[in-house]
């Protein structure tokens, strides 16, 4: 059978999509504009994407080379091994672009008093502190060998860090190979005792010191380096005894990640060609894929920054709490006031606390009879699950679809599944083969014979952390036809029916991504009938082959098609007689944009959709994701609005032209628009002490957002 042909004059590789994106977050960290240590922290995050992204896409695409060759996708026709080539070196100019950020970043806190000390330069006294600080703290925790026929290579771990050292032995002048592991647990940051303000790193101390873990050689050449390894494992369709469940399994897998092939070896600096060559030998890697940072290779340490250093509040964003929802009254049950009227929770802007707040009463309310949730990933210490064992222990029936297959989660998901089976709740796996990625809640009333359900649908985790640092949205409702689909989802999960029909729900596998093809058709035919036809998304990633192809028929039929995209954008805007109707952009600011909203048409009419889903191949046909409607027309209204505010930013929004590439706006010195920063500023105005109707219909930000909305 013949593949099929796509017309690739309209898209961009998957992959160099991702890497434009991590451009875009590394662009705030040169930003000025943004507080010091703050760009310091998007570096890390760069950093730490770069990681992930080698160990999972690259990873699976060195996997398909292997399985098949000549296989080429969908977008740019490529091979694996084209695909490759193209990645490692877009990856090798970021690295470098990332070294030049780091330096500028370093200067720059020099003239804030914090010092990034190099061993070298220190004076004696510094030194000699250093050097006492090894002998005493560090190298009894040191874990060194020597690389010979009586010792053979070790295995290195996934992201650790390692000193390699080219060795001379003192009689006969022959070299051998060192390697010495970075103790995990020890401070990465050590403050000079001339100067608490100057600091040097962990692997600094080692590297420089470690002519004493192997006094009986000389050292040639020494570096820091850390193999970033294949993570992509595949957890669909795992192999388990039939008396052994699904989370002993998941276990003993996780274990064999740390032991997948190397995809990247990192150096920190230069490295003697012989050491090079010889890691690469035993490594089983290729030049290409050897990059040189000029910065720490691992920057996770920028995050200890405030708990190290004492009055640099300055040098970070100014702090905020989340707000009440103006839909909420903070002293009204949160039970009676969904029963009451539609809710919608904007994270960060507005409080989490209002949805565990309506757990918490649901676990103690004697007429509620069941609650039943769906959990992709949670917090460290996550009150959700407090309330939600403490309902079990009421005597409720609560039931946890937990995700254990959530990547770099598992292991934190099979803790939390033990703990809430410790309190007797029904804890369900997912369904084999589809990750159950929706974020979906049911808690079931009754009282006075008469049968209540509040349902909550989120296009984000139900996770208390990053509930602070993602903005995502949480419809809270008891619209019953919505209620009677959600309940029949459980029921669904639970007897392993994905094909479950739906009145209200949109839910994939097997009716999300038909239905959104449907939609996308209906503003189709309006146009041909010479009506105002308009879709406007707002989703992290679009990759789905079959919905960028409908976006570019719709496109071609006079539709107009606004997309919010922050990350991962295949279809290519504005290409002449196939997507000039298509505008794109992008927002990458201090909150990670993770809500995702669907809309179809305009005005009273539209039909609107909050969902967990992007519009990606795997959501739409390999995940259960849900998508909810919309219905009460004030929330509809509201978020028209958000997405208004979005594409009138012209701080934090880039818009793609038709290379793929992203252009900042054209900026109006007094009009200056960041949208999250608006939305911060809107929802302390909503706070229920500051709320007035003067302050709603005439104040300052009302005057700013009329201006946006009617411009």
């Amino acid at each position: 059978m013949t593949e099929r042909t796509y017309d690739i004059s309209y898209t961009q590789d998957r992959e160099l999509s991702w890497l434009k994106f991590n451009d875009r977050v590394l662009d705030e960290a040169f930003d000025v504009n943004n507080p010091l240590l703050e760009r310091l922290k998007f570096l890390a995050i760069v950093n730490s994407n770069l990681d992930e992204f080698f160990m999972i896409r690259v990873g699976s695409i060195t996997d398909m080379k292997a399985l098949k060759p000549k296989k080429r996708e969908d977008k740019k026709n490529m091979t694996p091994e084209e695909e490759l080539k193209a990645i490692y070196e877009s990856s090798r100019s970021l690295s470098v672009k990332m070294g030049e950020c780091f330096k500028k970043i370093e200067d720059e806190l020099v003239s804030k008093d914090i010092f990034h000390a190099r061993i070298k330069d220190l004076s004696k006294e510094d030194r000699k502190y250093l050097e006492k600080y090894f002998i005493n703290y560090i190298e009894p925790v040191l874990s060194p060998q020597i690389i010979d026929p009586h010792h053979p290579f070790p295995h290195l771990e996934n992201k650790g860090l390692y000193v390699a050292v080219l060795l001379k032995n003192k009689k006969d002048k022959s070299l051998t190979f060192g390697i010495v592991p970075i103790p995990k647990k020890a401070e990465r940051i050590t403050l000079l005792l001339s100067n608490n303000k100057s600091y040097v790193l962990l692997e600094e101390i080692v590297l420089e010191y470690v002519h004493k873990v192997f006094d009986q050689y000389q050292i040639a050449d020494k570096a820091v380096i850390s193999v970033i390894r294949n993570a992509d494992i595949a957890f669909e369709g795992i192999d388990y005894d039939e008396d052994e469940d699904l989370s002993d399994a998941m276990k003993k897998l996780l274990k064999k990640r740390q032991r997948l092939a190397p995809v990247l070896l990192k150096i920190e600096g230069k490295l003697d060609k012989r050491m090079v060559d010889f890691l690469k030998e035993h490594l089983h890697l290729t030049s290409e894929k050897v990059f040189v940072y000029e910065l720490p290779l691992d920057m996770s340490y920028a995050y200890e920054f405030k708990k190290v250093f004492k009055n640099i509040d300055n040098l970070y964003y100014d702090g905020f709490k989340p707000y009440v929802s103006k839909n909420v009254d903070p002293n009204e049950s949160m039970i009676k006031q969904a029963l009451d009227h539609d809710i919608l929770l904007s994270y960060p802007y507005e409080s989490m606390d209002d949805y565990i707040r309506l757990i918490k009463e649901a676990a103690r309310d004697p007429n509620v009879i069941a609650i039943k949730i769906t959990i992709y990933r949670l917090a460290k210490k996550a009150k959700l699950i407090k309330y939600l064992c403490e309902a079990s222990e009421n005597g409720k029936d609560v039931t946890v679809l937990m995700e254990l297959r959530a990547r770099f989660d598992e292991e934190n998901n099979i803790n939390w599944a033990e703990s809430l089976e410790e309190s007797g709740v029904r804890v369900m796996y997912g369904m084999e083969y589809y990750k159950v990625h929706s974020k979906i809640t049911v808690i079931t009333r009754m009282e006075n014979n008469r049968l209540e359900v509040i349902t909550q649908i989120g296009t984000g985790n139900f996770n208390e952390n990053t509930a602070k640092l993602y903005t995502d949205l949480s419809l809270i409702t008891s619209d019953k036809e919505i209620g009677k689909d959600a309940l029949h989802f459980f029921n669904n999960m639970a007897t392993g029916n994905l094909n479950g029909e739906y009145s209200e729900l949109l839910v994939a596998p097997n009716s999300l991504k038909n239905k959104i093809l449907e939609m996308i058709d209906l503003e189709i035919m309006k146009a041909k009938q010479g009506e105002e036809g308009y879709i406007a998304m707002k989703i992290n990633s679009l990759s789905d082959r079959e919905i960028i192809d409908h976006f570019a028929m719709a496109s071609s039929a006079n539709v107009k098609i606004d997309l919010m995209i922050r990350g991962i954008t295949c279809l290519l805007p504005h290409i002449e007689g196939k997507t000039d109707n298509i505008h794109i952009e992008s927002i990458v600011g201090r909150f990670l944009e993770h809500a995702r909203i669907y809309i179809f048409g305009k005005g009273n009419d539209a039909k609107v959709y909050i969902s967990s889903a992007d519009m990606m191949t795997r959501n739409t046909e390999k995940r259960v994701e849900i998508a909810a409607p919309v219905k009460d027309p004030e929330i509809k209204r509201e978020l028209f609005d958000y997405l208004k505010l979005q594409f009138a930013d012209n701080v934090k929004a880039r818009i793609m032209n038709e290379n793929g590439d992203y252009i900042l706006k054209k900026q109006d010195a007094d009009k200056l628009i960041d949208s999250q920063d608006i939305m911060l500023k809107r929802a302390k105005e909503n706070e229920p002490e500051i709320r007035s109707a003067d302050l709603k219909k005439d104040g300052p930000l009302r005057k700013l957002f009329k201006s946006i909305f009617t411009r």
